[in-house]
């Protein structure tokens, strides 16, 4: 049987957080977008990137990877939930004023097709009712052709 490998390199994600912690949410999602502070491990470990930010609202690329199939050959459904549970809760953080964190309440995925490797996805993330102490968001992953492949809405615990 043929073995492949992958090496990661990431950065300290504690040393990250001392750098955004005097950030609002929007201001920390801005710099991930802009490359001014590193991606934290999962990011590299799933392969998303952060492409636009606005206040209530998110967009991650994400190219899974063989290194992402389960044994049927196809890509896990953890990487969708994993890449709806980040957009959903980055939506969820452009809210937020410096200082304040999140954290997942509840998240419901709904899983409408197979995923391959190769093909780009395109997840977004809004922010459906903000919160002064619970946050509430949907998520969406389309493949390169468009489809829907995934859909999640989440409820955020403002911490």
């Amino acid at each position: 049987m043929a073995e492949s490998s992958r090496m990661l390199t990431w950065s300290d994600p504690l040393e990250t957080f001392e750098r955004i912690r005097s950030l609002s949410g929007l201001e920390a999602m801005q710099a991930l977008r802009d490359g001014r502070i590193p991606p934290p491990p999962i990011a590299v470990t799933m392969n998303f990137t952060v492409t636009e930010v606005e206040p209530g609202r998110v967009v991650f690329r994400c190219t899974p990877g063989r290194e992402h199939y389960n044994p049927i050959g196809a890509v896990h459904g953890g990487l969708a939930c994993t890449l709806l549970d980040t957009v959903v809760g980055c939506a969820a953080h452009t809210t937020l004023d410096a200082g304040r964190g999140y954290t997942s309440i509840e998240l419901s995925v709904k899983y409408l097709r197979p995923i391959v490797a190769g093909a780009e996805l395109t997840a977004v993330g809004v922010v459906t009712k903000p919160g002064r102490r619970v946050v509430f968001a949907d998520g969406t992953v389309q493949d390169a052709e468009g489809r829907l492949v995934a859909t999640a809405s989440s409820s955020l615990l403002v911490l």
